[in-house]
């Protein structure tokens, strides 16, 4: 007791203590509301003195966009998955809505400063993410977890069965494609303390050692400011308006699309479903029990029916059609693989002022009439509700719900699944159209990287590799190597202070086609690898329908050896041949196939082709290479593209060694593949660049041209990341059958907008919408519009 307190002052504290202390079940503080007696570090929580539980949290999948024979496995799954649960374990599916802090997410989109003078371009493309995020989906983070518990006599006994069940929910949720976690104790404080802060941008602020000697409990860093229950129809949790209600299930029938629809609700909310399972033998005596029930009332119905002279067969339709139902229920208990469960389903609707609460419980309720149910409010029980919300497996209240396990599974937990990565290296590629959450991504974290952009003419095809572009040299320090065959990105690489290597028969920038890089491989000779790239290049230059002769590959060969020696001997840049040592030294030989090839490689030599006869003047090691290929001839076009390839080759294994990824972004990609030397090399890109860090992205309008030949069409197989624009008519169905889309999805990439359609993502397919604001440098530097580029003149 505190010194210097009169006797008097000592007894009244005395009884504040003794009166804090007392608990006859009514709540006297936030503390006490909460109904959990322990949380456990391992993310085990005792509620009551017998009852442990454990929270597992997981993603979502592509429900409502998959394809009907798709929807029909995953629900056939979902029943599986149900039906796991015995009547000994009481589980709880939570579905969380909250308002994310604009200042948190701020910090996970923001790109970090780097001091390379462009902090003013990544300040502005941070602001395009957050007014993106803003105008999208109101900053809601959309959560899913499923709470489980079982009665029993201690924690000893407890742990090993609830740590048995967690596997089997897990592998459960592994064979349905979802990614899922088992919460830790901190994790399910966390989450309840979200939950008592809704609304509010109080932290979380807790660790176990601050329990230690401060006589505080976990309910303390959990609990709100207050709780207030001044009526029976709604309550304050701080300053947040709340009100809990039921979902009386009304109607026969029930679609899929309804608890979607509820959680598709642009306001912070909790959906709760407490679910039991019913013991298989006392389900079927309950059934028969009432099916004996409704035979006796029929009896009655038609003893009166006698007396009074009517026919016997002349019953009440309720009687009828509840005795019909009832035996096709005990026929489904009895014969198929549906159990009985009992449902509770509970929403939590908030709001910042009483008016916000109420328009939100309008549109709940609108959507529960849509679907023939009705959401009643839980009069006087608004404690008992919110209690039964918290992902503890509790539930007080006492209104349930008979349902069969198809029934039930029909609340399919899974719509759409979001991508976004807060990582660093995530880029922005849009909006989620169904959700308007942001897609930020990050394609090394793909099996493959490999990328294709594909789409009609102004559907926007290069402002998405543009976009892509800006994102990546802002976030990461990977290198960028552009082909570009119509001269749309010299502004963009301007803009970022790149190196445009403009290759015409009357430019003065050069690439020598046999630079070599003596890095390239640790398991192959750097040599041997360019006389297969001159083998290729050789091949296009003479042009010959049956490819190069055998006594052709050889003196190409030995002559390619040979004017390397040099270089070997002392590796300096005014060492590395060019095309006209090469040429040189076939007319050194007495084969007539080295004078013929010779010839063939004269007019890239000294004719009027010459432009690749000169040792590189330009830096091709710059952070962002762009490659303009635009006013080369159709000839020279094709050798062109090869070299390209082969100075990317280079890059990418140069920056293997030093652990940095290469890009390599490919425009009008179907002329690569028209060339079969360009296209086998592009395959080749498409097989091994993953292993060297290096990143692909095609970018083109010709469909067909990808599923040419079975070998071209192996790109589409080794591409995990692809993004897909309106399309026309003869493509979209080449690309539903190449890659399985619904024909829902499809409709995606039918009359699409410019800067809609879809994106894959490894196994994950979802439609996007990118609005990317024009009012900004960024818009400028990267629109490829001749409208807007000709009003810019203008200006």
């Amino acid at each position: 007791m505190p010194e210097g307190l009169s006797r008097k002052q000592q007894e009244e504290v005395r009884v504040i203590i003794k009166n804090a202390r007392k608990d006859d079940g009514t709540p006297r503080s936030a503390q006490q509301t909460l109904p959990f007696e322990r949380m456990f570090p391992d993310g085990i929580c005792r509620v009551g003195g017998d009852f442990y539980t454990k929270t597992i949290q997981f993603q979502d999948i592509n429900y409502q966009l998959a394809q009907q024979e798709d929807k029909t496995e995953i629900f056939e799954e979902w029943c599986g998955f149900l039906n796991f649960f015995d009547s000994s374990v009481q589980f709880q599916l939570s579905f969380m809505n909250f308002a994310t802090e604009i200042g948190d997410f701020e910090k996970k989109i923001a790109i970090p400063h780097q001091e390379d003078g462009f902090n003013d371009v990544r300040d502005e493309y941070s602001g395009i993410l957050l007014k993106n995020m803003q105008a999208g989906n109101n900053g809601l983070t959309k959560v899913k977890y499923i709470t489980f518990g079982i009665h029993a006599d201690s924690m000893k006994s407890a742990k090993p069965r609830l740590i048995h069940i967690e596997m089997d929910i897990l592998n459960n949720f592994k064979r349905l494609g979802v990614i899922a976690e088992t919460l830790n104790g901190a994790q399910r404080l966390e989450l309840m303390h979200r939950q008592t802060h809704m609304g509010d941008s109080a932290k979380f602020h807790f660790d176990w050692k601050y329990l230690a000697g401060s006589g505080l409990s976990v309910k303390d860093f959990v609990a709100p400011s207050s709780f207030e229950f001044p009526n029976g129809r709604y309550f304050k949790m701080g300053d947040t308006w709340c009100a809990m209600s039921f979902l009386s299930i009304d109607a026969s029938d029930v679609s899929d699309r309804m608890l979607a629809d509820f959680l598709g609700m642009e306001s912070s909310q909790i959906v709760t479903m407490h679910l039991k399972s019913v013991d298989q033998n006392e389900a079927i005596k309950t059934v028969k029990h009432t099916i004996t029930e409704l035979d006796r009332s029929k009896i009655e119905e038609q003893k009166k029916a006698v007396r009074a002279g009517y026919d016997m067969e002349i019953i009440p339709s309720d009687l009828a059609t509840y005795g019909k139902d009832a035996k096709a229920l005990l026929k489904e208990l009895q014969s198929q693989n549906e159990r009985m469960f009992l449902l509770t389903f509970l929403i939590m609707n908030t709001g910042k002022t009483k008016e916000e609460l109420d328009n939100n419980l309008f549109q709940a309720s609108s959507i529960a009439q849509k679907h023939s149910c009705n959401l009643i409010r839980l009069d006087f029980q608004q404690e008992q509700g919110f209690v039964s919300t918290l992902p503890l497996a509790y539930n007080e209240v006492d209104i349930q719900r008979g349902m069969t396990t198809s029934s039930t599974a029909i609340f399919v937990p899974f719509t759409t699944q979001e991508l976004f990565q807060d990582h660093r290296g995530a880029l922005y590629y849009g909006l989620n159209a169904l959700s308007n959450n942001l897609i930020m991504v990050d394609r090394k974290m793909l099996k493959n990287p490999n990328g294709l952009i594909l789409g009609t003419p102004g559907s926007g095809k290069s402002f998405a590799a543009k976009r892509e572009i800006v994102n990546s040299f802002l976030v990461t320090d990977d290198d960028i190597i552009i082909s570009d065959p119509e001269q749309e990105y010299k502004a963009l690489v301007d803009y970022l202070g790149g190196q445009v290597i403009r290759i015409s028969p009357t430019s003065t920038q050069y690439v020598n086609p046999m630079d070599i890089n003596m890095n390239y491989s640790d398991d192959d000779n750097p040599v041997m690898l360019k006389v297969d790239f001159i083998l290729s290049l050789m091949e296009l230059i003479m042009g010959s329908r049956d490819g190069l002769q055998p006594t052709e590959r050889t003196v190409i060969d030995r002559c390619t050896r040979a004017v390397y020696r040099k270089y070997l001997e002392n590796p300096v840049p005014e060492n590395i041949p060019i095309l006209e040592d090469l040429y040189n030294e076939l007319l050194k030989q007495d084969e007539p196939e080295a004078k013929y090839v010779a010839t063939a490689l004269e007019i890239y030599v000294s004719g009027s082709l010459s432009v690749f006869n000169h040792r590189t003047n330009v830096d091709i090691n710059s952070r962002l290479v762009c490659y303009d290929i635009k006013d080369l001839g159709k000839q020279l076009k094709k050798i062109g593209m090869l070299i390209i390839q082969d100075q990317v080759w280079g890059r990418v294994s140069a920056n293997r060694e030093m652990g940095r990824s290469t890009r390599y972004i490919m425009d009008e990609m179907h002329l690569l593949l028209r060339e079969e030397q360009t296209a086998a090399y592009t395959v080749e890109i498409w097989k091994r660049f993953r292993k060297w860090g290096g990143i692909p992205t095609g970018v083109t309008q010709n469909v067909k041209d990808f599923l040419a030949s079975a070998e071209v069409s192996n790109i589409f197989e080794n591409s995990d990341f692809i993004i897909m624009l309106n399309q026309a008519i003869g493509d979209r169905q080449l690309l539903a059958k190449q890659l399985n889309i619904s024909p829902h999805q499809l409709s995606y990439v039918t009359h699409s907008g410019e800067g809609e359609g879809l994106i894959f993502y490894g196994n994950v397919i979802l439609p996007f919408i990118d609005r990317f604001p024009k009012d900004t440098k960024i818009y400028k530097a990267i629109s490829t519009k001749f409208s807007e580029s000709s009003e810019d003149k203008a200006a």
